[in-house]
């Protein structure tokens, strides 16, 4: 007789227990409409515990509210990251919840405020990212990627910014991922510039680009075609690997991925310049004969070619590549840009033997032959500079050393007519 009694009291407290999580609920939703969304989160709390053993409907609508008033604290702009971190895992939460009882009371308001919380996540990882603040940006990268994981640049990009953290374990696990979701990033922006403010517009489809140009709101329609990543996705793994000491393994997973995407034509440079970074330059230089072999007319990876031979110092070769790239593609900016830097490098010794003289006479002779080949070094680099400059008149830096290299050569009225235009 007296256990039955216990059963009684046991279910009046349960029972008990849920009116009175209901009414902390409806309370919670009451102080978040009167724009007090601390207080509910205040009064959430103190039913946190109960309402894991409450039924599906009320669980929900709980996770419901608690998301709902984080995501108000986040947009006030107080203690925006964890706030949202917090709205993100409440709402996916409710949709748990409301997946596993069939009954989906907020899984349509949840997933519409899951894509506001995605947004606003990346807009705060981008201001991290310009503040330096890379481990912070990533990590709410990764966090927009895992609230959808269909836009998978998300995690791209959170691998990437991970590795400007350097926190390269982390940024390997997010690449492994990219890898096994068969990641490319390969695809197309398109574009069209809005006739109110004169700013260009990215849209998702070109359906719904040409539309608004139909309409008549936007015009200028282009298309810019996004190449493959997996070139530098492996690459960044391999580099990883090799920077833990795993060099065998670094080799393999390039050759791997070859072979699971032999259409990727970086990936033979980013193989041939892992073994260039092992120095086993006899594989390295038959990768880039197959390279060549493959694609001889190939712009893009000709001047790859030549960045690799920079990086390994073979500047005669490549000089070869880069103009070699010019060749195949006359208005290849950044082929003349990387053929006055090799260029400019020669000054590097230069000036910094000057900088060492003194003043007396051996050293003033010293100086003066010192000079003239600087102004040799200034003179090859300056057509490269000058073309461009004139290919990519936005290009801040190009503008600056060219300044710097017309003053070497005192070339004075090309030096006013140049500051005059940066003025502008």
């Amino acid at each position: 007789m007296k256990s039955k009694y216990v059963l009684l009291a046991s279910a009046l407290l349960i029972s008990v227990a849920t009116f009175a999580q209901k009414d902390q609920i409806k309370a919670a939703e009451k102080a978040l409409k009167a724009g007090n969304a601390q207080e509910a989160i205040t009064i959430l709390q103190g039913v946190e515990m109960a309402s894991a053993t409450a039924p599906d409907a009320e669980k929900a609508q709980f996770h419901f509210v608690k998301a709902n008033a984080h995501l108000a604290l986040a947009t006030k702009n107080e203690d925006t990251d964890a706030n949202l971190s917090a709205a993100a895992k409440a709402y996916q939460e409710v949709l748990s919840i409301e997946k596993t009882s069939g009954k989906a009371k907020f899984s349509a308001q949840a997933s519409t405020s899951i894509i506001d919380v995605k947004y606003k996540l990346i807009n705060s990882a981008i201001a991290d990212s310009k503040a330096d603040k890379h481990a912070a940006g990533a990590k709410k990268l990764y966090d927009a990627y895992l609230l959808d994981k269909k836009d998978t640049i998300n995690l791209y990009y959170a691998a990437s910014t991970y590795v400007n953290a350097k926190e390269y374990e982390t940024a390997y696990n997010a690449y492994d991922e990219l890898k096994k979701l068969n990641y490319s990033g390969k695809g197309t922006n398109f574009y069209a510039v809005n006739k109110i403010n004169g700013e260009e517009q990215i849209f998702s489809t070109a359906k719904e680009r040409d539309q608004m140009v139909k309409l008549g709101t936007h015009e200028k329609p282009r298309n810019e075609e996004l190449p493959s990543k997996r070139g530098e996705i492996y690459k960044n793994m391999a580099l990883i690997l090799v920077q833990n000491g795993k060099v065998a393994e670094a080799k393999k997973a390039i050759s791997e991925a070859r072979v699971a995407n032999p259409e990727d034509k970086t990936l033979i440079l980013t193989e041939a310049n892992l073994y260039l970074d092992t120095k086993d330059f006899d594989t390295y230089k038959k990768l880039i004969t197959e390279v060549l072999a493959q694609s001889p007319n190939d712009a893009d990876l000709v001047f790859n070619l030549g960045v690799i031979s920079y990086n390994a110092k073979n500047l005669a070769e490549a000089e070869t590549y880069y103009k070699r790239a010019i060749e195949i593609k006359p208005d290849y900016v950044n082929a003349y840009l990387n053929l006055a830097i090799l260029k400019l490098d020669a000054d590097k010794k230069l000036f910094e033997e000057i900088q060492k003289l003194g003043n007396s006479e051996k050293d003033n002779k010293r100086y003066e032959v010192l000079k003239k080949q600087r102004e040799v070094v200034f003179t090859s680099a300056l057509p490269y500079l000058e073309k461009a400059s004139e290919l990519d008149g936005t290009n801040e830096e190009v503008k600056s050393t060219l300044l710097s290299v017309y003053r070497a050569l005192e070339m004075t009225e090309k030096a006013k007519a140049l500051k005059a235009k940066m003025k502008k």
